[in-house]
């Protein structure tokens, strides 16, 4: 594990000057891209909820022939069983076997809330699944990497596929201390693209199916990393299917196409080296 934080900051500091000249690089690529048929693919996302549309997702899915990469964790489901409990193992071992990749969210749904200071990295931290959810806590690098490590095994163990080196934090709230960590013990992290936001986390009054669609479809541009969720609690009006599958298709007649995250040039290399 890195010594404190500090080799996230010097990693950072080296890493400013490519990512600055590879942003310039894509954003130029993608710019010419983004009316041409063979443009960069856009990488679909799901993170794990309440599972209540995850049939639905999963059927149109299937019907418009499109691969997602899947972000898991052990999410409070309206069964009452976690997202990774036994009864989901057949719905995870389905979707490795229509090609889609799976990878992790943190076993606990854990989000970031601080560094804290010192000579080994510490954070902390905050469940939202789980026995200890809601209540903060004092994690080293190693316990936070096990908590993705759990949640991958678990996938693994019900797919027969070993899922992709990467993670998503939830909320997407990390720091450079953090996101060193976690590549100390082999996973990348993937965020999603401004515009990938699909906005099923908005309250519905304000924000109903019709405006997510609208919006989705004229700022969505090629490469982009597209966000949503297998159930959100609080959103009264389902995104899936009734946003889900006319957003496939007006991108798709837009001329784009879907790819899981194993292809995606950002993570490509990553995943090459490191086992999946």
């Amino acid at each position: 594990m890195p010594r404190g934080c500090e080799h996230g900051r010097i990693m950072q500091r080296r890493n400013a000057i490519f990512t600055i000249a590879a942003g310039a690089l894509w954003t130029s690529a993608r710019a010419q891209n983004e009316s041409e048929p063979g443009a960069a693919p856009l990488y679909l996302t799901f993170d794990t909820g309440h599972m209540g549309i995850a049939a639905l997702v999963a059927e149109v899915l299937r019907r418009q022939q499109v691969r997602a990469t899947f972000f898991a964790a052990n999410e409070r489901t309206l069964e009452g069983e976690g997202s990774l409990s036994r009864h989901w193992g057949p719905w995870w071992k389905a979707r490795a076997d229509e090609g889609h990749e799976l990878a992790s969210h943190t076993w606990d749904h854990v989000y970031w809330r601080a560094d804290l200071p010192g000579r080994e990295p510490r954070f902390r931290v905050r469940p939202s699944a789980g026995a200890f959810a809601g209540r903060e806590f004092t994690w080293s690098a190693e316990q936070y990497c096990q908590n993705i490590e759990q949640a991958s095994e678990r996938l693994a163990y019900y797919s027969g596929k070993k899922p992709l080196p990467l993670f998503r934090a939830p909320g997407g709230k990390t720091s450079p201390c953090l996101l060193a960590a976690a590549r100390a013990c082999g996973y990348a992290h993937v965020g999603w693209s401004p515009a990938g936001f699909l906005g099923d986390e908005l309250p519905s009054d304000k924000y109903p199916n019709r405006v997510l669609l609208e919006r989705a479809l004229k700022t969505i541009r090629p490469g982009d990393i597209l966000l949503a969720h297998l159930g959100i609690w609080s959103r009264q009006d389902p995104w899936a299917p009734a946003v889900l599958e006319p957003l496939i298709e007006g991108l798709k007649a837009r001329g784009l196409c879907f790819a899981t995250l194993r292809g995606h040039p950002a993570y490509a290399d990553w995943i090459a080296t490191h086992g999946a």
